[in-house]
C-alpha cells in the first residue's frame, strides 16, 4: 500500500468505536481489496475479546480481503450480530457470493450462534443468496432472531432459494430440540413478486415465531399477499406487518382483513400504496373494529379509498387507546370528507392521530370506481392464468379463463396462434417465446427503424416481459439487439432523439406533450445493462444515460437492483 493509503486507513480505524462487545467500521469508506489493505481491520478483530457484534457497513469488501477477515472471524465463537449491510459498493456481481462464502464458512466454523444478521442494501441478486445460503441452514443461526436483507435484488429466484434454506434451518435446528424462533424479517425492494413471496409464506408458516415482517416494493399482487395472510394467521406474535407499495387489490385485502381479525398482538400495518380500494379497506375496518386494540399505526394512504370506505375506516378506530397515527392520504375522500373524517376522530377525542390529508384526490364518481375494479378483476384473472403457466400447469388454461373441453371430447382447444401484433399489442413472456426462434427477426423486420418513436415504443414492450429465467431473457436480449443493431445501423435513424424519447417514457425527463410512462423500470433498466456492452450502441449515449439513471427517482428507487446493474456497467464502459 502507498504510504498516503495507509495513513488514511489509520485515520479511519482510529474513529472505530469499540464497546459493549461491537467492533465498528460503519461508514468509514475503506476500499479492502487485497489481504494487505484488510490487515488493520484483521488486527484489530484479532484483538478484541469478546467480539459480539461486527459492523462492517459503508465500506466495500472484495473476494480476497473476505477471505483475510473470514480467517480472524474463525476464531470468534462469541459473535453474535453481523452489521454488514452495504459493504460491497462497487463490487462486480460476480465478486459477492464467494466473498460472502468465505465468511459465513468462518462463522460456522467458528461455532458462533447468530442472533442477528443483516446483509441488506448489497446489490448480489438471486447468486448472492446462494452466498450465504450454507450459513443459514447451519448451527450458526439456529439461534437466529433478525434478518434483514432489504434491497438486495433476490427477485424470485432469491426469494425461493432463501425460503428453502429457513425450512432447512428451521428442520435441522427442530431436530437439536430448539427450533428456528425467527423474530424479524425484513425483505424489501427485492421484486420477489407472487412466487417468491409464496416461496417465503410457505416458510413463515412452518417457523410461526415471527414478530415483524417488512416487505415492501416488491411487485406482490393478490395471489402472494393471499399466501402471506395464510401464514400470518399461524404466526400469533406478530407486531408489525409493512407491505408497502404492493398490490393489494380487493381480494388479497379480504384475505389480509381475515387473517387481522386472528392476531391479537399487532401494534403496526402499512398498507400504504397497495391499492386495497373502498371494499378492502372497509374488510380492514372490520377487522380493527373487532379486535387490535394494541394497534398503534395504520397506514392506508394512496389505496384509492373512497370517502364512505374511508369514514368506515374512522370509526372503526373508535376504542384504539394506543392509536398514534391514521394515515388516510391520497385517497379519494373530497373537500367534504377530509371534513367528515376529522370531525368523527375530533367526536373520539382522536384528532391529532391523523395525519395530513394533502395529496388527496378529490371525490370520485362511483360509477369511475366500478368500471376500474371490473378492469381490475379482468387483469387480475389475466394475471392469475399467466402464473398458472408459468408454473407449469398446463397451457390451456392458461390462455382461457376455464378450461375449454368438448362435452364429447376430451381434447383441449389448441392455443390461438401469435403473430408479432399480438405480442405488441398485448406483451408477455409466454407470447414472446410463442413467437419462435424466428422471433427477433420478424419484430425487427416489422418496425419502422426510421421511426424513433416506434423504436422506443417496441423495445419497452419488449423489455417489459424481462424475466431472469433463462429462456425469457435470452429471447428478450436476443430480440432487443436484432432491433437496435438495425435501427443503429441505419443512416436515418437519430440516436439523440432516441435516448431523449426513451428517457421520456421512462419518466425520467419531462415533455410539453402528454406521453404514457412505462409502469415499471425494472425491465428496461436489465435490458439497457445488456444492450450497452453490444457493439451496435453508441458509447457516446452512456454519459446520458448514466446522469439521469443518477438522479434521485422514485420509479428508479424500487428498481435500486436494476439501477446498480446498469450504473455499474456503464461506469466500466
Amino acid at each position: 500500500m502507498a504510504s498516503e493509503d495507509i495513513t488514511k486507513l489509520v485515520e479511519s480505524l482510529a474513529k472505530t468505536k469499540v464497546g459493549g462487545g461491537q467492533l465498528s467500521f460503519k461508514g468509514q469508506s475503506l476500499k479492502l481489496n487485497t489481504a494487505e489493505d484488510a490487515e488493520g481491520v484483521i488486527k484489530q478483530i484479532e484483538e478484541f475479546d469478546g467480539l459480539e457484534a461486527l459492523r462492517l457497513e459503508g465500506n466495500t469488501v472484495g473476494v480476497e480481503a473476505a477471505k483475510v477477515i473470514a480467517k480472524a472471524l474463525e476464531k470468534k465463537s462469541e459473535l453474535k450480530r453481523c452489521h454488514w449491510s452495504d459493504m460491497f459498493t462497487g463490487r462486480l456481481r460476480s465478486e459477492i457470493p464467494p466473498a460472502l462464502i468465505a465468511l459465513g464458512d468462518a462463522l460456522i466454523a467458528a461455532g458462533a450462534q447468530l442472533v442477528e444478521l443483516d446483509l441488506s442494501d448489497n446489490a448480489f441478486g438471486p447468486d448472492g443468496v446462494r452466498g450465504f445460503e450454507a450459513l443459514l441452514k447451519s448451527p450458526a443461526c439456529y439461534t437466529l432472531r433478525e434478518l434483514k436483507l432489504n434491497n438486495c435484488g433476490m427477485g424470485i429466484g432469491g426469494g425461493k432459494i432463501l425460503a428453502g434454506a429457513l425450512k432447512e434451518c428451521h428442520r435441522k435446528s427442530s431436530t437439536q430440540g430448539k427450533p428456528l424462533a425467527l423474530k424479524v424479517f425484513v425483505a424489501g425492494r427485492n421484486r420477489l413478486e407472487n412466487d417468491g413471496a409464496t416461496a417465503l409464506a410457505e416458510a413463515f408458516g412452518i417457523i410461526g415465531t415471527l414478530e415483524e415482517v417488512h416487505m415492501p416494493q416488491n411487485g406482490i399482487n393478490h395471489p402472494g399477499i393471499t399466501a402471506l395472510a395464510q401464514a400470518f394467521a399461524i404466526n400469533p406474535l406478530l407486531k408489525v406487518i409493512n407491505l408497502n407499495d404492493n398490490t393489494f387489490t380487493e381480494k388479497g385485502a379480504v384475505a389480509m382483513a381475515e387473517t387481522l381479525k386472528l392476531l391479537r398482538q399487532i401494534e403496526a400495518i402499512n398498507f400504504g400504496d397497495c391499492l386495497v380500494r373502498s371494499k378492502g379497506a372497509v374488510a380492514i375496518a372490520d377487522a380493527v373494529k373487532e379486535g387490535l386494540h394494541k394497534l398503534k399505526e395504520l397506514n392506508l394512504s394512496f389505496c384509492e379509498i373512497k370517502r364512505d370506505a374511508a369514514l368506515t375506516v374512522a370509526e372503526a378506530i373508535e376504542d384504539k387507546t394506543e392509536l398514534e397515527k391514521l394515515d388516510l392520504n391520497g385517497n379519494c375522500l373530497g373537500e367534504e370528507g377530509c371534513e367528515q373524517l376529522h370531525e368523527i376522530l375530533e367526536g373520539f377525542n382522536m384528532g391529532t392521530v391523523l395525519g395530513s390529508l394533502s395529496d388527496d384526490e378529490g371525490e370520485e364518481e362511483d360509477d369511475d370506481e366500478e368500471e376500474e375494479e371490473e378492469d381490475e378483476d379482468e387483469e387480475e384473472e389475466e394475471e392469475e392464468q399467466q402464473q398458472l403457466k408459468e408454473r407449469g400447469q398446463g397451457e390451456q388454461e392458461s390462455l382461457t379463463p376455464k378450461k375449454i373441453i368438448d362435452s364429447q371430447d376430451s381434447t383441449p382447444v389448441p392455443s390461438p396462434p401469435v403473430d408479432v401484433a399480438t405480442f405488441l399489442a398485448f406483451p408477455s413472456p409466454e407470447k414472446l417465446l410463442r413467437l419462435g426462434p424466428k422471433c427477433s427477426a420478424l419484430i425487427a423486420q416489422q418496425t419502422d427503424t426510421s421511426d424513433v418513436e416506434k423504436v422506443v415504443t417496441t423495445l419497452l414492450r419488449i423489455s417489459s416481459v424481462f424475466k431472469d429465467e433463462a429462456p425469457v431473457k435470452t429471447a428478450v436480449h436476443e430480440t432487443t439487439d436484432a432491433l437496435m443493431k438495425k435501427a443503429f445501423a441505419s443512416a436515418t435513424f437519430n440516436s439523440d432523439a432516441f435516448v431523449t424519447s426513451l428517457l421520456i417514457h421512462m419518466g425520467l425527463l419531462k415533455s410539453e406533450e402528454k406521453v404514457k410512462v412505462a409502469p415499471s423500470l425494472y425491465g428496461i433498466l436489465m435490458t439497457l445493462n445488456h444492450m450497452v456492452q453490444q457493439d451496435y450502441f453508441p458509447k457516446s449515449l452512456a454519459p446520458v444515460l448514466s446522469a439521469f439513471v443518477t438522479k434521485p427517482n422514485r420509479a428508479l428507487d424500487s428498481c435500486s437492483f436494476a439501477r446498480h446493474m446498469l450504473l455499474q456497467t456503464l461506469h466500466q464502459l
